[in-house]
């Protein structure tokens, strides 16, 4: 059956301008990190898409590594372009990212010139497109010079593999070094993609949402759920079947039963303002305006229904603010906090 975008799509979302260039983002994209994989349907993966795209989200967030196994949410992603988005390019941000390891030898990961032209180029071959939105450095090499680093970032958009570069997961001080760099080289890094939600604020210790902002670049924050923990599925614990029993990137560990009593209040708050729990939690990310967007994951439609529902709300009071630092005492839960202090 062919898929027909919905005719109101851009009606309801909102669409932020990315620091200080042309380019809007949605306030909510789609990331592909997880449920993208060979051990997803097709069918499931289609209708995710369907369902974001039919909101108005216009940016979908993949990598060389995702999936499993890595490479695989690229094929699928590229499978989905072309047989049912492949006239709808031209209204599409699509980013990818290059950093983690991908192949055997030296050249498989970090952030040298010959691994990250080569993922680029790999990538671009996977799903099947001409180019790439933006094109990220994944994670801070601390054995590469920066200087290389984002040189191959400046060629990759020089040679029209990539329409802009960004950076992920880089703290303050490496942010400003590498934007110093892109900007000499004349192909500014107009994104940063940190970690950031209500349990994790390294963005707010370290600087970086002010430097950003000096530095008239946008942010995309991921895991703005902190992987599904800010949502209503650990309410009573860890189901069956959830991320934290799959011995991915969600460690069980953190679920004390401190951490749900906690995320039980969270809960209680949400619904005093009319959100599920995942709602107050992207609203919160967003409320300031000093994230461009936040970057979701799903593993049905109905997530990305609920997630997008967050833009009907996105104002707090103080009382409410407070109360969410009051009740939060599970921060710091960060899985690149190794990334980001380097």
């Amino acid at each position: 059956m062919t898929y027909i975008p919905a005719e109101t799509r851009y009606d309801q979302m909102i669409y932020n301008r990315c620091g200080k260039t042309g380019l809007k983002l949605p306030a909510i994209s789609l990331g592909l990190w997880h449920n993208f994989g060979d051990d997803t349907p097709h069918q499931t993966k289609q209708a995710i898409l369907h369902t974001a795209f039919d909101l108005g989200i216009t940016h979908f967030d993949i990598a060389n590594n995702y999936g499993p196994p890595a490479g695989s949410a690229e094929t699928a992603f590229g499978e989905i372009m072309r047989t049912d988005f492949k006239d709808l390019r031209d209204e599409m941000i699509i980013s990818s990212k290059a950093g983690y390891h991908m192949w055997n030898g030296p050249y498989g990961e970090w952030g040298s010139r010959k691994y990250l032209v080569a993922s680029c180029d790999q990538s671009l071959k996977r799903t099947g497109l001409d180019y790439f939105d933006i094109f990220y450095s994944h994670r801070f090499d601390p054995d590469t010079p920066l200087e290389e680093t984002m040189g191959a970032l400046d060629y990759i958009v020089r040679s029209g593999r990539a329409l802009y570069a960004g950076i992920s997961s880089y703290n303050s001080q490496r942010t400003r070094e590498a934007a110093a760099i892109l900007k000499d080289l004349g192909t500014p890094c107009i994104i940063h993609q940190p970690s950031y939600n209500i349990l994790n604020r390294w963005v707010e210790t370290d600087g970086l949402k002010e430097t950003l902002g000096e530095l008239g670049m946008g942010s995309i924050a991921f895991v703005p759920l902190a992987q599904g923990m800010l949502t209503n599925k650990y309410l009573k614990g860890i189901p069956t079947g959830s991320r934290a029993t799959q011995g991915k990137s969600l460690d069980p560990v953190v679920l004390t039963d401190h951490a749900v009593a906690s995320l039980n209040k969270l809960n209680d708050l949400a619904a005093a303002r009319g959100q599920t729990l995942a709602q107050m939690a992207l609203a919160w990310v967003l409320r300031d305006g000093g994230i461009t967007s936040a970057l979701i994951g799903a593993s049905k439609p109905e997530q990305v229904t609920d997630c997008v529902g967050a833009l009907a709300n996105l104002s707090f009071t103080a009382a409410e603010l407070a109360e969410i630092d009051r009740i939060s005492l599970e921060r710091d839960i960060n899985l690149w906090a190794k990334s980001s202090s380097d």
